[in-house]
């Protein structure tokens, strides 16, 4: 293993900490989530298979809190890692805007697809966590996502040599 591959992983290893650790404490209806920035940083740096068996694992690690609704989170990881994966080349530049975009549109991808998979609430209240609070929680997961993008983005002096 190479010392940026080492680094990568121990963010990744923070991020997991911080979803179980600081997420809870702070109880926010528009939380950051921190396994899914740890998902989107595993996809940008590997091919689709592994970044959706990553997905897979890190939901089901998520839907172990969620006996009611288990799988969702993990179907919702995997498909948000697979995608992440295959579209990376067209959003992980050195633009921090592209990255705000990455993280705020997989963080959407997520919450849709585990709400209506979840089958848990539906009306004027599924309206209003697609609306309200999943918009929300993507801005403030992305934000946290641009500095967490920009410190494990592969530098340009590193890839040419």
């Amino acid at each position: 293993m190479t010392s940026r591959t080492l680094w990568v992983a121990s963010v990744v290893a923070i991020l997991i900490a911080l979803h179980f650790s600081l997420r809870p404490i702070l109880e926010w209806r528009a939380g950051i989530d921190f396994l899914l920035i740890a998902v989107l940083v595993v996809a940008v740096r590997s091919r689709p298979g592994v970044a959706a068996v990553a997905g897979f694992a890190f939901g089901l690690v998520a839907d172990a809190l969620t006996p009611e609704a288990f799988g969702a989170g993990a179907l919702g990881m995997t498909v948000v890692g697979f995608a992440a994966s295959r579209l990376k080349g067209a959003f992980f530049a050195d633009n921090v805007m592209l990255h705000a975009v990455f993280v705020f549109v997989g963080k959407v991808a997520f919450d849709l697809i585990v709400v209506l998979a979840e089958r848990r609430i539906g009306g004027a209240a599924l309206a209003v966590q697609l609306l309200a609070w999943t918009p929300l929680a993507a801005l403030s997961t992305a934000c946290v996502g641009i500095f967490v993008m920009s410190v494990v983005r592969p530098s340009r002096d590193r890839r040419r040599a």
